[in-house]
């Protein structure tokens, strides 16, 4: 049975500089979820640290927020039946090499763990995060989003939206 769940995904700085936004959007789209929150901003190291907290104290976890601080990047809410399996699926494998063709990093990426040793500030650049249960997307959605800015489909205030 399909459950109605709202997700979370940030496309990271490598995303928006290389303009891939639309075309990730896209995917979310295509497939039946919808955009219910979207802010474009300038990540700042402090919500940084709070989003990647479970990372702290790994060895890629300082160059991870050096990656990211600082740098334009686009969040979004996600909602949709099975949203949060489903997000994973398009997202594809963490590691870029290992991402079947057809999904985002698949697609869009080429980076693997070996070779993002070399690469500036030893960061995966992976294009995307993605919420990986209820628990860290409604973590995730609280600590980027107010509840005002996300129009659920169930909120009076955005039925025009969703007509």
């Amino acid at each position: 049975m399909a459950t109605l769940e709202t997700s979370f995904v940030l496309l990271k700085p490598d995303a928006v500089q290389r303009g891939l936004v639309g075309q990730i959007i896209s995917r979310f789209e295509g497939c039946g979820l919808r955009i219910v929150g979207m802010k474009m901003l300038a990540a700042d190291k402090e919500t940084l640290e709070q989003h990647y907290a479970e990372h702290k104290g790994k060895g890629f976890f300082p160059s991870l927020i050096e990656f990211m601080n600082n740098k334009t990047v686009v969040i979004l809410a996600i909602e949709g039946a099975n949203a949060i399996s489903n997000i994973r699926k398009l997202v594809g494998s963490t590691e870029p090499a290992g991402a079947a063709p057809g999904t985002i990093r698949g697609d869009f990426c080429h980076m693997s763990y070996a070779r993002s040793d070399n690469a500036p500030a030893g960061t995966l650049a992976n294009v995307i995060h993605a919420s990986d249960g209820s628990e860290s997307a409604n973590r995730e959605l609280s600590l980027w989003f107010e509840e005002q800015d996300i129009c659920h489909i169930n909120n009076p205030r955005c039925d025009q939206f969703f007509m």
